[in-house]
């Protein structure tokens, strides 16, 4: 999978806002939690030209959660998930998740 990593840390692509979901409800296209390309478009914000590569490069993808795309640099190596609820996305790093023993 293509990563755009800068001084050390990856990219990560993620839908904030309440709607629809980015990567979790696209479970079919791995690919847009890292894509370069779409890092540069959020970057720059070039919403039209995001919404055109998208539907081009990821055919058939829900593309409700493009609106507010955010961008979360994360060391090279770090585990994480990304969790959903009501399409708003969040990074959960996994050396910050406290497990219980029952």
């Amino acid at each position: 999978m293509n990563k755009l990593v800068r001084d050390g840390r990856v990219a990560v692509i993620y839908s904030p806002e309440y709607g629809g979901g980015w990567s979790t409800w696209n479970p079919k296209h791995p690919g847009i939690l890292f894509d370069p390309a779409i890092v540069e478009f959020v970057e720059k914000g070039q919403d039209e030209e995001l919404q055109v590569y998208v539907t081009l490069k990821y055919p058939g993808i829900y593309d409700g959660g493009i609106v507010g795309l955010k961008i979360e640099w994360l060391p090279v190596g770090t585990e994480f998930i990304i969790k959903e609820h009501d399409g708003a996305e969040t990074i959960e790093i996994k050396s910050d998740i406290v497990w219980y023993r029952a």
